[in-house]
């Protein structure tokens, strides 16, 4: 059984556990300023869904797949009842989760995603990643400016970048499986979650400057997440904990420690 790869801060602290999730092409190290913050107050899990960061590289990609290696993840850790917090991919594998394992989840916090099925939008970083070629260039540099020529935003060439390793033959190389990423694209980002529902405490976050979450969605939401609220937060698109911290922090905290009811 593959277990996925972890850091884990404030282990010393009680509490139920939070379990985070990035998103697609991400890693967990993008989560490590939230992680440290609210490991203060309880066991933060941030976790590389499969074929991401350190976990492992797999020709499955479903959501049932990633629903299935979050409980194996929390077998091997001996945790029988988390928090989840998913964001954008990793919404869609928490929200799969929480439907097929409801017992096994305290609160819920998706991260600027619904449950809709998506149409693909992605294409163009597909493209750029697949043109770079590692045979020819040798830095870190050499792979940015490649990036460039298919991708405008400055951001999100430093985000795919953080991606970049130096293998042990001396090549650079990108951590996510691109091959499984780009094949099998469409069963998770052009998928609905599976039908189920979780009656659990749950809580969507959308950036205000993102049209991930649209007014009109909230009614298959409350199809599947019946006590669900929907909090948007200001000055942030879709990478919300990045974008605007402070008030993402405070929101997740006042959710998870019934500061503030929503």
């Amino acid at each position: 059984m593959n277990i996925l790869h972890s850091k884990i801060y404030g282990q010393d602290k009680s509490g139920m556990p939070l379990l985070v999730f990035h998103g697609l092409f991400g890693m967990l190290d993008n989560w490590a300023s939230f992680g440290k913050v609210m490991g203060e107050f309880f066991p933060v899990h941030l976790v590389d869904l499969r074929n991401h960061g350190k976990s492992f590289h797999s020709e499955d990609m479903s959501h049932d797949d990633l629903a299935h290696d979050i409980a194996h993840y929390m077998e091997a850790h001996s945790l029988e009842k988390v928090n989840l917090l998913g964001h954008s991919l990793g919404g869609k594998a928490v929200m799969q989760f929480a439907v097929k394992y409801p017992v096994k989840v305290e609160k819920l916090i998706v991260v600027d995603i619904a449950p809709k099925a998506y149409p693909p939008h992605h294409q163009g970083i597909i493209k750029a990643l697949q043109t770079v070629d590692f045979q020819k260039l040798t830095s870190r540099q050499e792979v940015e400016d490649a990036l460039k020529e298919y991708i405008p935003e400055t951001s999100v060439i430093q985000f795919l970048a953080k991606n970049l390793y130096w293998t042990e033959d001396k090549t650079l190389a990108w951590r996510f499986n691109l091959e499984t990423l780009s094949e099998k694209y469409d069963q998770f980002v052009s998928n609905a979650i599976k039908f189920g529902v979780f009656t659990g405490e749950t809580l969507f976050i959308s950036g205000a400057k993102s049209n991930y979450i649209l007014p009109q969605d909230e009614f298959q939401i409350k199809q599947q997440f019946p006590h669900a609220a929907v909090v948007t937060i200001a000055n942030a698109g879709h990478w919300v904990q990045a974008e605007n911290p402070t008030d993402f922090n405070e929101v997740v905290k006042d959710f998870i420690f019934n500061i503030k009811k929503y």
